[in-house]
């Protein structure tokens, strides 16, 4: 699951709605909304994230976490490490093999570390 799937599904289960009544509201099938919940399909669209906004009536803070969330979402992601420090490389492929074998507490950790180090979070 990813953390918008993870969101969409907390608020849809907050307001009472079925994933089928909800599909039908935003215009895609249940099976493509279930797909999103799960993390077994890609960052949803702009447009999609907006409708999703409006479904729910969230607004300013909590309309703008929610698209920051499908901005971090996408359940495949690659990453490019060419031109980057061989530890990069190193450190992408440590994480790419590894990342199912972490504990919830130590994703949290890196989560933390990598979070107080970047700009802009």
């Amino acid at each position: 699951m990813t953390p918008f799937g993870a969101r969409v599904r907390s608020l849809r289960e907050a307001k009472g709605a079925t994933l089928t009544a909800m599909a039908e509201a935003i215009g895609v099938s249940a099976a493509y909304l279930s797909a999103l919940e799960h993390g077994k399909r890609g960052r949803p669209s702009w447009y999609l994230v907006q409708r999703i906004i409006a479904y729910f009536g969230i607004i300013w803070d909590d309309a703008e976490e929610l698209a920051k969330l499908a901005e971090i979402s996408h359940p495949r992601i690659v990453i490019d490490t060419s031109g980057l420090s061989p530890q990069a490389t190193e450190l992408a492929n440590l994480l790419a093999r590894r990342v199912s074998l972490l504990s919830d507490e130590e994703i949290a950790e890196l989560l933390f570390v990598l979070k107080s180090k970047l700009p802009g979070r």
